[in-house]
């Protein structure tokens, strides 16, 4: 979808002359890999169906840095005068990353009509020039700001995502688009990347949810829980690695909602290496569940400069393998200016120690190794 990405490359086939190289001296050549889009596959692969010829290197882990709620209004808005550095200091960690995605909680849209609600959030187009130049590579919209703007405002979005090196999923002009994860290939494995919302408010569920010919936002709510579910599962059966991306919980509690380890555990049976998610505008804790990882909350990102809690934020960074993460990585920071700012030395450690200590705190079975 996106191949002009310089961080995520896949191997490709090197011709004739090369392969007759191979022949001759037995050793094998393979250029850096490039990132794959949505639904794309290697030419001559069947999509990944055929096994690896010897002469291709072996599969290697990959990393994706999430980050947790973004919009840029209020004091943000100033930081699109100059896209490259909007997102600050913390772009060097989303970029250190094979992959970065995000929660972009706003329409990207500056027509529609508001939506019947508190709050609305919009942005411009530059917006997503701020998240490519701090290294996401992925966000998610479907969120309950999604669609601020109405159906002409979520149209707009995804037009802008279309000419924007940021992928944007869990939402679309049909159901099928806002159920399709984004794909890429990275070191010789295939990820696919969901978004989908299990916050919305009821009077909005049936105009905000993607339906067959209808534009709207992928949710887990009601019925449409099962229709993600067989989404993950197919996108299991075909690539190496899936992760899916909720919107969920309550607005300033650190623990999820009862319901959400149970929804947690119906999509990592399904095929989810990585449940991730935020909404509630505060941590809330995340650990590993056997060899998957779920995080109930990455807080604020790129947000108002709230106080206390709501400032509290970080960088998961997952290591993913053939299916399953095997290490991950929690490195906080305090939004200072909107914007997230990596903490140092003790006070490091001090928020290390504080956001581990909502697994007991929460009642939550949550290991820091995969068990």
């Amino acid at each position: 979808m996106h191949p002009d990405q310089p961080r995520v490359r896949r191997a490709l086939a090197t011709g004739a002359a090369t392969l007759a190289l191979v022949l001759v001296s037995s050793c094998s050549s393979a250029e850096a890999p490039e990132r794959l889009g949505a639904g794309a596959s290697d030419p001559g692969t069947g999509g990944g169906a055929e096994p690896q010829s010897s002469s291709d290197p072996a599969p290697e882990p990959l990393t994706v840095a999430f980050g947790g709620d973004v919009m840029f209004e209020g004091l943000l808005r100033s930081r699109l005068d100059d896209p490259a550095t909007a997102l600050g200091p913390i772009a060097d960690q989303l970029s250190a990353a094979d992959l970065a995605m995000v929660n972009l909680e706003t329409a990207v849209t500056e027509g529609g009509s508001p939506a019947g609600k508190d709050f609305v959030f919009r942005a411009p187009a530059s917006s997503l020039e701020a998240l490519a130049a701090a290294g996401v590579d992925v966000a998610t919209v479907a969120n309950n700001h999604g669609m601020d703007y109405g159906e002409q405002g979520l149209l707009d979005t995804l037009d802008h995502g279309n000419a924007s090196p940021v992928a944007l999923v869990g939402a679309g002009r049909d159901a099928d688009e806002a159920y399709t994860p984004h794909v890429a290939e990275v070191n010789g494995q295939s990820i696919a990347l969901f978004g989908a919302t299990d916050v919305l408010d009821d009077h909005l569920i049936p105009a905000w949810t993607a339906g067959g010919d209808s534009p709207g936002l992928a949710s887990t709510k009601g019925d449409m829980r099962e229709r993600m579910l067989t989404a993950v599962s197919e996108a299991a059966a075909e690539h190496d690695n899936v992760a899916v991306f909720l919107h969920w919980g309550l607005e300033g509690a650190h623990c999820p909602l009862p319901h959400a380890p149970e929804l947690a555990d119906d999509l990592v049976a399904a095929g989810a290496g990585a449940v991730v998610g935020g909404h509630a505008h505060v941590l809330s804790p995340g650990g590993f569940q056997g060899t998957a990882y779920v995080h109930y909350g990455l807080g604020n990102f790129v947000f108002y400069n709230f106080p206390g809690a709501a400032a509290e934020t970080g960088v998961l960074t997952l290591t993913f393998d053939r299916g399953g993460v095997t290490a991950a990585d929690w490195a906080p920071a305090r939004i200072q200016g909107g914007v997230p700012v990596p903490y140092e030395g003790a006070d490091a450690d001090r928020a290390q120690r504080s956001w581990v200590d909502l697994r007991a705190r929460c009642d939550l079975p949550l290991t820091d190794s995969p068990v």
